[in-house]
């Protein structure tokens, strides 16, 4: 890289996880180039050299340096950009753990893998019940420990809210072929959705 202070997001439009790292990246301020890779089927050599372990996105490149993983991307840009607006994460330890162990819930309950589980449940209506058994049990748990809180931190956007906001994309989707509703059964969950936007 010719500029070892540049800031690169090696990252697909649809990623939900890319989201995270360019949400990041926009609340903090920072400058920084976006390139697209053409996943899944052709990965550059740049995303193959920056992260030879996964090869996958989102990568961030700082200082010639790649950190993979978005909730690491988010926590990185979180530490080393301190100055502007609020910390993603809370300083108090305990606060701090709450953050990171809800955001490995958003991580476990709606990756990839489980929304596409859960959702070839529901649009096959094989397992149809178990699947929206399986949404509304999350969502009850988010919803609980959202509260009457603006965001999940609080009163600021925080850690948690950037690693659940992305899935609101897909909301709708489930909803159409679920043939339920989010917002009737988690009205405060839409509401903050909606703050986040």
């Amino acid at each position: 890289m010719a500029d070892e202070e540049a800031v690169v997001l090696l990252d697909l439009w649809a990623s939900m996880f890319g989201m995270r790292a360019r949400i990041a990246l926009e609340e903090k301020g920072i400058q920084y180039q976006h390139i697209e890779e053409q996943l899944p089927y052709k990965k550059s050599p740049l995303l193959l050299e920056m992260n030879p372990v996964h090869k996958k996105v989102p990568v961030l490149i700082h200082n010639g340096k790649s950190i993979c993983e978005s909730l690491v991307i988010v926590e990185y840009i979180d530490e080393v950009w301190k100055e502007g607006e609020a910390p993603f994460l809370p300083s108090h330890p305990y606060l701090r753990a709450q953050a990171k162990f809800w955001a490995d819930f958003v991580d476990r309950k709606f990756t990839i893998f489980q929304i596409f589980t859960a959702g070839k449940k529901i649009w096959e209506t094989k397992g149809e019940e178990e699947a929206k058994r399986e949404f509304f049990e999350a969502f009850k748990l988010l919803e609980e420990e959202l509260g009457d809180k603006q965001y999940f931190g609080g009163d600021t956007f925080g850690f948690v809210d950037i690693a659940f906001i992305p899935f609101y994309s897909w909301f709708y989707s489930y909803e159409t072929f679920g043939n339920f509703s989010i917002e009737a059964e988690f009205p405060k969950i839409i509401s903050w959705a909606k703050r986040c936007l």
